[in-house]
């Protein structure tokens, strides 16, 4: 696996990056992939819906999964609600540009992060919440980067997500520690690593989306 810090050489994290996100990614995105993204208005939009619904349905799918642990499920059930509302945000602004949603491949990146869930519990749950977390941050990270890219009214759109989802990787975060209660840093840097490397792969034109890697001829 190449060094996450070798793609990225010379990046900087956006500056309305909030600082727990900084740390706990501590690799940024590619600034040539929130290029790409802003010239491709439409499947960035259908993209991030997608994404919204995704994350929507996997806090459901672990309200169904651990329904005895009332801490997860009540933030799940929440996050869930907030996610939607997103979507709906998202999809307001495609009807309002006359976009519509269609057939989208996937990026890849949170599948590859899943495959590195434990199999075995409680370690598969400490795993989904922090990649839950990783991919939460990664979410508000990347709204910094695009939005000085984007139109006056998607900036201000994309800036006003950036408290929500540094608010879900929180969450994620603590109902991770909650879990193992116990010391959860080895398993952070291992998915961590995995999530750097992941982000920063190129991709063909054809493969951008709101996680992958940049472009490969930037």
């Amino acid at each position: 696996m190449p060094s996450a810090t070798a793609i990225v050489a010379g990046a900087s994290f956006a500056d309305d990056v909030p600082d727990p996100i900084r740390g706990f990614l501590q690799v940024p995105s590619s600034d040539d992939w929130a290029r790409a993204a802003a010239a491709d208005l439409p499947t960035l939009l259908v993209d991030h819906a997608n994404c919204e619904l995704k994350a929507a349905s996997t806090a459901l799918s672990l309200m169904h999964r651990y329904p005895g642990n009332a801490a997860l499920t009540y933030r799940m059930s929440r996050l869930a609600r907030e996610e939607l509302r997103h979507f709906e945000q998202v999809q307001k602004i495609m009807l309002q540009r006359e976009w519509r949603m269609r057939p989208l491949s996937a990026s890849g990146y949170a599948a590859g992060l899943r495959s590195e869930v434990a199999r075995q519990e409680p370690d598969r749950l400490v795993d989904t919440l922090i990649v839950g977390a990783l991919i939460e941050a990664r979410s508000c990270e990347r709204f910094a980067l695009v939005a000085p890219y984007l139109p006056d009214d998607l900036a201000i759109f994309y800036r006003g997500l950036l408290a929500s989802e540094a608010r879900h990787f929180e969450q994620y975060l603590q109902l991770a520690e909650q879990a193992a209660r116990a010391v959860i840093r080895p398993r952070v840097d291992a998915l961590r690593e995995v999530e750097q490397h992941l982000i920063n792969v190129p991709v063909t034109a054809a493969e951008l989306r709101f996680h992958s890697g940049p472009p490969k001829d930037a």
